[in-house]
């Protein structure tokens, strides 16, 4: 199912009523929910998975973080997960997720002290610091990612 943010633009009159009543003014709020998707979520091709390909920056490196765009993690992450865990990330929790680096074919590595979250701009981070170490990962690098759906892992090249 997609996700998709709901905003709150106009109140109800219990709502007006409490705000008038406490002289607060009425602020928009909205979260995140499903819709019914006409497209089905993309199928993962299995010769090329990499759904999210970046370059990684200077602030990158310096944080730890592949900051991913919203628009990149709402089509390619949060179509597989649940409303609930999607939901976590969205209110500013740090969700643990599994990291697969699959850049040495024959000698994968599994990274678990990793989180996801969101930042201030709706533009999400995958922290892996354990990972940037060992790969030596630094400016200019091009990466791929994906969500792989059958491990609920995400998978680093």
């Amino acid at each position: 199912m997609k996700k998709t943010f709901f905003y709150n633009f106009i109140p109800s009159k219990a709502e007006e009523e409490a705000c008038k009543a406490s002289n607060t003014p009425w602020v928009v709020t909205r979260q995140l929910i499903e819709i019914q998707d006409i497209y089905p979520p993309p199928v993962l091709d299995l010769k090329n998975p990499w759904q999210i390909k970046k370059t990684v920056t200077y602030d990158e490196t310096i944080i730890g973080k592949l900051v991913l765009p919203f628009i990149e993690v709402s089509e390619h992450v949060f179509r597989y997960w649940t409303l609930d865990m999607a939901n976590l990330v969205v209110l500013g929790h740090k969700v643990n997720v599994s990291l697969w680096d699959v850049t040495e074919e024959n000698n994968p590595k599994k990274y678990d002290s990793n989180y996801f979250e969101i930042f201030p701009n709706d533009d999400y981070a995958l922290v892996c610091l354990d990972l940037y170490k060992d790969r030596g990962l630094s400016v200019d690098d091009e990466i791929g990612l994906y969500w792989d759906p059958r491990s609920s892992t995400f998978v680093f090249k």
